[in-house]
């Protein structure tokens, strides 16, 4: 006789995220076993995401309204349970019961979903989205030096980079050996740095944080770290500019000029230029779809115009994207929507506009892998989950070397 899939008790606990604030771990007890999920949190966060709430009320929120309310559902009804979750909050930014209470359980169901089916999450998460991608391994973008919000330059008070994370894009086999490039290209770049520079710090995810003053800098240092590594062949860059943190009165300030967005279309041409880059993120402010359509123009098909704070993850924004022709790639992060089910509706809305998808790790992160299975489950060309070296990020890249020994072996 099959059991029936039963919630026998839903707990929440407080745990410290990687920049030790506190966030959220969520407990799911079924008879078919335990599943948890921790959820993170950002430090640049687009006006548009779903909104945390304070983590004692958010840990409330699940064991007194959220817990009796998804008792009796089937576990395997992931979109009805994540719509319970959405008309139990009632907000349009989730702002009741929180995005972080919401979320949290929204991942343990999915969770708690692969126990019952007996699929790894990742092919779980495949049949989920309906999408019929085929599962495909992403490749990692690695955060070498940080600047923006998540320098301790800028956070400090000093001048530093405008731009907050500078990434390499390894363009090797597999995964496993785009990891290991990753690593040589990390460890180099840290000498390197340390050697010109009187104090270089670890920043949010990982990167390097250092006195760097102009961009064009921070893309010399990363490609001489890869040059002396064999690797300047082999890898592209990514930027994420953030550019709603350095927006100033109709002006964006980099390197300390300031420039009209017309202006900034041909800085960022001449860059791209220059260097290989492969994935511009948020070149712009949050409201600015105008220019994002502007420099999609003019970099046509060399550049991927990625959405971040300008789409938030959000379906409602990703169309008005569309509408407008501002993008060309969307980052995914599930704690900017609140579900699962909204995420993967974002990623199949996205994709069915041909745009490519870079799944994003958060500033403040859990060692919850959850993120590596969403994007091989959803077919995604990117994942960045910050540099190749704390724990935190390490989980979701050797979560991703595991998956790809999986689907190798059959």
């Amino acid at each position: 006789m099959v059991k029936e899939p039963k919630i026998k008790k839903i707990t929440a606990r407080e745990i410290p995220d990687s920049r030790g604030n506190p966030t959220l771990e969520v407990k799911l007890q079924t008879n078919f076993g335990e599943v948890r999920a921790s959820i993170p949190s950002g430090v640049s966060a687009g006006t548009y995401e779903a909104t945390n709430v304070d983590v004692k009320r958010a840990i409330e929120n699940v064991e007194k309204v959220i817990g009796p309310a998804i008792a009796d559902e089937d576990l395997t009804n992931q979109k009805k349970i994540d719509q319970l979750l959405i008309d139990l909050d009632d907000t349009q930014n989730k702002s009741r019961l929180g995005a972080n209470a919401i979320l949290a359980v929204s991942i343990a169901v999915c969770r708690a979903g692969t126990k019952i089916k007996s699929l790894p999450l990742y092919q779980y998460i495949a049949q989920l989205s309906g999408s019929g991608a085929p599962l495909i391994m992403p490749r990692p973008s690695f955060n070498m030096i940080e600047g923006g919000k998540h320098s301790h330059s800028i956070n400090s008070g000093q001048a530093g980079l405008a731009f907050q994370e500078f990434m390499v894009i390894p363009q090797k086999e597999t995964f496993k050996e785009n990891l290991e490039t990753g690593k040589k290209v990390y460890k180099k770049l840290g000498d390197i740095l340390k050697n010109r520079f009187k104090e270089v710090k670890l920043s949010s995810e990982g990167a390097f944080s250092a006195p760097i003053k102009e961009v064009s800098m921070a893309l010399d240092l990363i490609l001489e770290a890869a040059g002396k590594n064999g690797a300047g062949n082999n890898l592209k860059i990514a930027i994420d500019a953030a550019a709603s943190e350095f927006f100033e009165k109709g002006n964006y300030k980099i390197d300390g000029k300031y420039f009209s967005k017309e202006e900034l279309v041909d800085f960022y041409n001449n860059l791209a230029e220059k260097y290989s880059i492969l994935c511009l993120e948020d070149p712009f402010q949050e409201e600015d779809f105008e220019a994002f359509n502007q420099l999609k123009e003019k970099m046509g098909e060399r550049v991927f115009i990625f959405g971040d704070d300008l789409t938030v993850s959000n379906v409602k924004r990703i169309n008005l994207a569309k509408e407008n022709e501002s993008c060309s790639g969307l980052i995914l992060k599930p704690n900017q929507i609140g579900t699962v089910s909204e995420t993967l509706a974002a990623a199949k809305l996205a994709q069915s506009f041909g745009w490519k998808i870079m799944v994003s790790n958060r500033a403040g992160e859990t060692e919850d892998d959850f993120i590596a299975d969403l994007a091989v489950g959803l077919g995604v060309e990117f994942i960045k989950s910050g540099a190749p070296f704390p724990k935190e990020r390490m989980a979701k890249y050797n979560r991703l070397v595991k998956i790809e020994e999986e689907i190798k072996n059959g």
